[in-house]
């Protein structure tokens, strides 16, 4: 016989049935119940955040790098409001979230009652799914079917809306039937022709690179260790997108490094010029592929996702495989250790004069800058970081904006679930908080938030959560005193009308760290960066770093607006004039 429950109590349970062990939120009056029966639920620990984005976002980060859904509570009205960017943020990035909002009584719903809004109704554009649950009978299953939903196929997040009224109601809870660990077991119904077909395109190939994308590192660890083994199987060159970084070493001979509007120029070059383009858990966005029609012109695409609906959006592709990455891949290396394990010595001689090529292309040294010894170089601050941090196992998050891919350009991540950024959406702020959610859920780890002085400002409070809850964040700003990429879009898109991307007034980042009982570290000339680091390391407390930079570098290298793939602006030298078209495109 089922249990009979209040609505709250029904949501802790189920919340324990699926091994949730951290919530973020912030109580009001529509989620007083719930909040009320938080004291009996000792295995759920509630982190308080002092804005209902930084919920969001923390949960996101919490997400991302432990593979689990991330959680979040929020009234109703504003409370929900506030986690739209959020929402839209985890939305965009596949990101597994499970936001439980309040809603006002159900008898006012429609009345315009205090603290009301249409809560589905506004995030229905940007959830995978979303509920408004007016009879507590309902509730368990859909609350289990949240979390299924969040994790299956390509995660996401979801949200469910309980009125005041049911939350104190009583009614039946159901367990589950079986927990879904989120992995969907790939149906080959005809799939299998498709990865045999795959491979014989492999194996003809004389120009061929792997496109990976973050739908590896969704896939799970196993997805990433079998990439890295039919690499190693077919000696191919490989590439990431943004989110893919990690995935595959970022210290190998075969990674290209980053694709796209920042990427190297050896792997925008090779995804021009292949002739095989192998998709895995990419989704030709508008930052990789530059000018679509210009975009890898003579190549066959072979497209890998567990999203039919992201197959043939942007790009037409002439082999698709759907199902989740880990499944094909797994089929795939099988196939090729079962009939031709020496493909890789075998084919050398095949892709040779590929690779002599790429490596003409990386003598390029796009990624290289010109150091200074009187003022921090944003590069080389990002590799004094790196360097001085490899040893050990790191979480690094960042805001948005030139700090962003500075950090994609020359900190090598060599592990998945070590990079948490924020890519379809772009959302300052986004940093902090997510350290916040990265750190709770790898309390042993290092976290640092690389950051930009604009974009931390965004969420700057949630220090304050970063001291309540002892959680040893290092900030690490990488200080120009503007909106860096917007500024360098102003001067190479708008004639140096740097219009309101100056930030005057900036704080006094080492005094504001202290006003939180934080740490606060400043560094103005380059031999002082590396002390300056160790001190940030050894400190055992959340640390802001004001790392005080060039105030007027740039961001390269770069793909204009407008501008095919193959395009690449390598530094100041190579600016050229924006079409009115490629204006639009920023």
């Amino acid at each position: 016989m089922a249990k009979l429950m209040t609505g709250a109590e029904i949501v802790f349970q189920v919340m324990e049935d699926h091994n949730v062990r951290h919530i973020f939120g912030y109580p009001g009056g529509a989620v007083l119940p719930i909040y009320d029966e938080l004291k009996n639920h000792k295995k759920i620990k509630h982190i308080l955040v002092r804005h209902e984005q930084g919920a969001g976002h923390a949960a996101e980060g919490y997400a991302r790098s432990s593979g689990k859904p991330g959680v979040m509570l929020v009234t109703s009205g504003p409370g929900a409001t506030n986690a739209v960017t959020a929402l839209t943020d985890a939305y965009m990035d596949s990101v597994p979230l499970v936001c439980i909002t309040g809603q006002v009584p159900t008898h006012l719903i429609g009345t315009d009652a205090f603290q009301e809004c249409d809560t589905t109704g506004i995030t229905r554009p940007c959830t995978k799914h979303n509920w408004l649950v007016k009879d507590v009978n309902k509730l368990s299953s859909v609350m289990h079917k949240a979390f299924e939903v969040a994790t299956s196929g390509r995660p996401g997040p979801v949200l469910v809306d309980i009125p005041k009224d049911v939350q104190f109601a009583k009614g039946k809870y159901i367990k589950p039937k079986k927990i879904n660990n989120g992995k969907e077991k790939i149906k080959f119904n005809g799939q299998d022709n498709n990865i045999k077909a795959a491979i014989e395109l492999i194996k003809k190939s004389s120009k061929p690179i792997f496109y990976t994308g973050g739908g590896v590192i969704n896939s799970g660890p196993r997805a990433t260790e079998l990439l890295r083994e039919l690499v190693s199987l077919t000696g191919f060159p490989i590439t990431s997108t943004l989110q893919g970084l990690g995935a595959y070493p970022g210290n190998d001979p075969q990674f290209l490094g980053m694709l796209g509007m920042h990427g190297t120029y050896e792997a925008n070059n090779a995804m021009h010029d292949c002739d095989l383009m192998i998709n895995i858990g990419a989704r030709f966005d508008d930052r990789i592929t530059g000018k679509i029609d210009e975009f890898s012109p003579k190549s066959k695409k072979i497209h890998i996702d567990i999203d039919p609906s992201s197959i043939n959006k942007n790009v037409k592709v002439d082999l698709a495989i759907v199902g989740d990455v880990k499944n094909v891949l797994g089929r795939i290396v099988s196939i090729f250790k079962e009939k031709d394990s020496n493909f890789a010595n075998s084919n050398k001689q095949n892709i040779a004069a590929w690779w002599s090529q790429i490596e003409d292309w990386r003598k390029k040294n796009s990624l290289g800058f010109k150091n200074s010894m009187d003022v921090i170089k944003p590069q080389f601050a990002v590799q004094r970081l790196y360097e001085l941090t490899k040893a050990q196992d790191v979480f690094i998050t960042t805001e948005v904006g030139q700090h962003q891919m500075w950090a994609a350009q020359h900190y090598k991540f060599n592990k998945p679930n070590r990079w948490m950024t924020s890519g379809g959406l772009g959302t300052m702020g986004y940093g902090l908080p997510a350290a916040i959610g990265v750190q709770v859920a790898n309390p042993d780890k290092l976290v640092i938030d690389i950051a930009g002085e604009a974009s931390v400002l965004m969420t700057m409070q949630e220090m304050s959560t970063a001291a309540q809850y002892n959680l040893p964040i290092k900030i690490f700003i990488l200080n120009n005193q503007w909106m860096g990429m917007v500024r360098q879009w102003q001067e190479l898109l708008h004639e140096k009308n740097y219009s309101e991307s100056y930030t005057e007034a900036l704080p006094d980042f080492v005094k504001l760290a202290e006003a939180y009982g934080c740490v606060g570290i400043r560094a103005n000339k380059p031999d002082e960066l590396d002390s300056k680091i160790a001190e940030m390391l050894s400190v055992n407390k959340p640390v802001i770093f004001d790392c005080v930079v060039d105030r007027v570098e740039n961001c390269y290298p770069m793909i204009p607006s407008g501008k095919a793939h193959n395009q690449m602006l390598l530094g100041s030298q190579d600016e050229e004039e924006i079409s009115d078209e490629g204006k639009v495109l920023v």
